[in-house]
This record gives C-alpha cells, structure tokens and sequence, in this order.
C-alpha cells in the first residue's frame, strides 16, 4: 500500500490522501490517442500498486476523463478512495471541426468549452461530472484555471476571479457546509492567484501545477502561508511536463513545450546530483514536494504501464538526506526548502 496522509482542516473526519495519487489529464488522450482498453490498464495498476486518490477535470479530454473513470470506480468502495474534479467549464457540443483543443486532445468529443464562475454554473458543472463519472459525489471540488496562463491578462484573470468570489464560491461553501463535497479550493498554474484566493476566503485545498517542484521552488511562500492555515496541497505537474522523468534530453516538454536551454541546463545540474548519491532524478522529483508540510498528494499522470510503474518506484525510492543537502549547497533548492 501507499503511504498515507490524513487532511482534516474542519474537523468533519477530513480526507486520507496517497502520498502518490493519479492525475487523470494523460487519460483523455492528452497530446496522443490511448484506447480504453490501455488507460483502464494504467487505472488497474495505480489501484493494484495502492494509490487511492485520483483528480480529473471536465477540460480533460472534454470529458473524455470523467467517462474512462466511471467503469474504473464503478463497484469500488466508495470509501476507499478520494476523488477530486473541477469546476470553471461547461462543455457545449461543437462540430468536429470547431471543437477545442485540436492538437491538444487527440479524437475526443467534439465540445467547446466556456468558461464559467458563476454560482449557477458551478452546480452544473458539478451535476455533468457526476453524471460522466456515474457517480453521486465527489469528494473535492477545485475551481480550475484562476490563473494568468489560462486567461492572459491582469484584467481578465481579475474579473474572473471576482465572478468566482461573487458566485461559484458561494456555491461551493454550500456544497461543504451541506455535506455534498468534503473540501473545495483552485486548481491553478500559478502560485499568486493561490495566494489571492487563500487571502479572501475560506479554502480547503489547492492544486498547484508545475510551481513548486525540484526544478522550481517560486510558490515556497504560498506553501508556507497555505501550512500555516492548515490548508492542504496536493501537487500536479511534479515533473513540470515530463523533463525531470525524461531527464534533460533532447525534445524534453517544460510547461507542455520544448524546454528552453536554461531550464535543460539546470535539469541537467539537477541530474547530475543526483547521479552522484545513485539516485534517479524522477524519484527526486517526486519526493521532494512531499517534504513540505503543506503537501498532501503529489499526483504525476502516466499514459502507459511504464509510466505508472515508474511513479509507483519513485513513491517507494530512499532518499538519503545528504542528496537534499548537497542540493541545497549547489543552490538548486533553497537553503530554507522544509525538510
């Protein structure tokens, strides 16, 4: 079994989450096409190697996602496992032609998606998830994409986030106080938006992609703050695309794009520390979010069995202290970095 770690900021019994949990964006045939046949074959491994916390989204695969879940997690103990999605998107269908995501998601329905924060819109969404997921609940609800990366400008980002705070935010505090959902908070990219939401309302849980990994520490302050409140954060992106599980290589992705040549030349530092105390960087990779106080799940996707079985090797890896110190003496962790 996976190790484990216990979230109970209200004191309603909170949540048991894997230390490694699954991010199910690779499942709605993210860049390439997989069948079911082979994403319910990644599924049946993370269950067999122990993880029981999975997150999804409407914009995975344009519900491609949801769906392949839905026979996974149909006959399981409902208990058993702890089950995150995300609201911000309606899907509306579209011609094949006009979809979103062409190039991106490869043969998933044809939908268009909309953005919306709304108090309305956040129950639909939540009623449609339920729906693709053949479900009656899901455990936490996180507001997906808050961030500049998804809405391009100050002005912008800044009149979404107050649609959210004026509506979907109300809405989610209901679902919680109701007892329909456990926990709520933001799935983002960015570190600030998570730092502007913690500030003005009553969050549970914050899904932080990409910022605060061994190639990056920017968000060690919002972590910081994020643990002082008791609020949770589980961790996607932990390999910030693929480069620290690939390694510096040619053609390695940073932020879902080739990587620039400073970002290979520092993963390369990293690779090389890391060699040096007989450790693969992958499983540095992954661990080293997990020395936070903050984090409860760090959640790496996977297309294929060899992927799964590489984040089920890196969740059991020994890591001795004194790679965490020399990476601190080469300054590519911060002096302060938990831990």
């Amino acid at each position: 079994m996976q190790a484990t770690r216990h979230w109970d900021r209200l004191g309603n019994g909170g949540l048991t989450f894997t230390e490694l949990g699954l991010g199910a964006a690779p499942l709605g045939n993210l860049f390439r096409a997989i069948s079911d046949a082979d994403a319910r074959t990644v599924l049946d491994a993370a269950w067999d190697g122990g993880v029981r916390c999975y997150d999804t989204a409407p914009l995975y695969g344009l519900g491609l996602s949801e769906t392949r879940l839905n026979p996974f997690l149909r006959g399981k103990p409902r208990d058993a496992y702890v089950l995150s999605t995300k609201v911000g998107r309606l899907l509306d269908a579209s011609t094949p032609d006009t979809r979103d995501g062409i190039g991106k998601w490869v043969d998933v329905p044809s939908r268009r998606e909309r953005y919306d924060y709304s108090h309305d819109g956040v129950l639909r969404s939540l009623e449609f998830s339920l729906e693709r997921l053949g479900l009656d609940r899901v455990d936490v609800l996180y507001a997906h994409d808050l961030d500049l990366f998804n809405h391009g400008t100050p002005a912008v980002l800044q009149a979404r986030l107050d649609e959210f705070m004026a509506g979907g935010y109300r809405a989610l505090l209901h679902l919680r106080d109701e007892g329909v959902i456990k926990a709520f908070g933001a799935g983002l990219n960015e570190a600030e938006p998570c730092d502007w939401l913690l500030e003005r309302g009553d969050f549970d849980l914050f899904l932080l992609a990409g910022r605060y990994t061994l190639l990056e520490q920017g968000a060690q302050g919002f972590m910081d703050r994020a643990a002082a409140r008791g609020v949770g954060v589980v961790i996607g992106g932990p390999y910030n695309s693929g480069i620290l599980a690939s390694g510096p290589r040619p053609g390695a992705h940073y932020n879902y794009a080739p990587a620039p040549a400073a970002v290979l030349a520092r993963a390369k530092r990293l690779q090389a520390v890391c060699a040096a105390h007989g450790v693969r960087l992958v499983d540095a990779a992954f661990q080293f979010p997990l020395r936070h106080p903050a984090t409860v799940s760090v959640i790496p996707g996977g297309q294929g069995l060899a992927e799964m079985a590489s984040n089920l090797a890196a969740a059991r890896a020994v890591i001795p202290r004194a790679l965490w110190q020399a990476l601190q003496a080469d300054g590519l962790i911060p002096a302060q970095a938990p831990g």
